[in-house]
């Protein structure tokens, strides 16, 4: 299997999607002549034309509410936000339309929509720049969450997403663009809802979203010759894979769960409820969430890794868990 960046993996998801089904197109800023803002888009304009590579102004709510739109007539758009961060500009036209109106009309209407962006920190790039903001789309219902973490799960849940016939929040970490995994060069999919086992172990499990699986699995690492680490990767919050992250807790008897998201009211409190009530009887120890301090994000490098779970950070949590 040839070794792709992530960027390149969900270019190639892309492209497959819309020689697939003429009915996907994308929308955003920059996403044409330029290939988009992160490259996501590269070659799209010259292979399917304007007419299904949609550039627009600075103006996310007027094109996400196109999308929506759009969506609901049967189209099925690919939406790009920059930054995660702008898509609060556009909180109406995806938390009160595109999330409800399936229901709302009893069924009749579809709204098969991808919104794609990429969020977080370690770029120095500030408090408006760095958020992860996963939970709150999480809490709507009606829309799909998914957090891919390698460049095989980026290409085959963006291919499933795409075809979902439900809204879908598909965010991104920027640190993890340029990173390079295995990816096949056949076609595949990914259900939504399944949840992969990054690395088994016997000890501990930690539930890792982003870029925090790579950095969960280089602490695991790092500690293999005194705890055996069970790295877990939701894939999806919503669906969420609650069956297989019970069974790595009723495994080890112990919970970890790390994301870069503030601590408070993140998606790692969901996650512990649900095991908490599944499984309490296995548990040997309180489970615990480390997360990002409850700050805007700094844009001094030295205050932005502070408030970052860093490796030592993830270590230090993953020894206090142990006995």
């Amino acid at each position: 299997m040839p070794n792709i960046t992530y960027l390149r993996a969900m270019n190639l998801a892309l492209h497959e999607e819309m020689a697939r089904d003429d009915r996907v197109f994308v929308i955003g800023e920059d996403v044409a002549d330029a290939g988009g803002v992160w490259g996501v888009q590269k070659g799209l304009l010259q292979k399917f034309g304007r007419n299904r590579v949609r550039q627009t102004p600075i103006s996310e709510s007027g094109f996400t509410g196109l999308a929506v739109g759009a969506a609901m007539t049967g189209l099925r758009p690919v939406v790009e936000i920059m930054y995660n961060d702008f898509i609060t500009t556009c909180m109406d036209m995806v938390v009160n339309q595109a999330a409800k109106l399936r229901t709302m009309s009893g069924g009749q209407l579809k709204v098969p929509l991808v919104i794609h962006t990429p969020g977080g920190g370690g770029t120095c790039e500030a408090a408006q720049h760095s958020q992860c903001l996963e939970a709150w789309f999480a809490h709507v219902p009606g829309l799909k969450v998914v957090v891919p973490s390698t460049p095989y799960d980026a290409r085959g849940l963006l291919k499933s997403a795409i075809r979902d016939d439900n809204p879908v929040y598909f965010m991104e970490h920027r640190l993890l663009y340029n990173m390079k995994g295995e990816v096949p060069r056949e076609e595949y999919t990914i259900p939504l809802g399944v949840a992969d086992v990054k690395r088994e172990g016997t000890d501990l499990t930690v539930v890792a979203t982003l870029l925090m699986v790579h950095k969960a699995l280089a602490a695991a690492d790092a500690l293999a010759d005194e705890v055996s680490v069970e790295v877990v990767d939701p894939r999806t919050l919503v669906p969420l894979d609650t069956e297989t992250i019970v069974q790595s807790v009723r495994k080890t008897g112990r919970l970890l769960v790390v994301q870069e998201a503030p601590t408070f009211g993140g998606f790692g409190s969901e996650i512990v409820r649900q095991v908490t009530e599944q499984a309490f009887d296995a548990l040997k120890a309180a489970p615990r969430v480390l997360g990002a301090k409850s700050l805007p994000m700094p844009f001094s490098p030295q205050l932005e890794k502070a408030i970052i779970p860093q490796d030592e950070d993830i270590l230090a949590a993953m020894g206090a868990m142990m006995p």
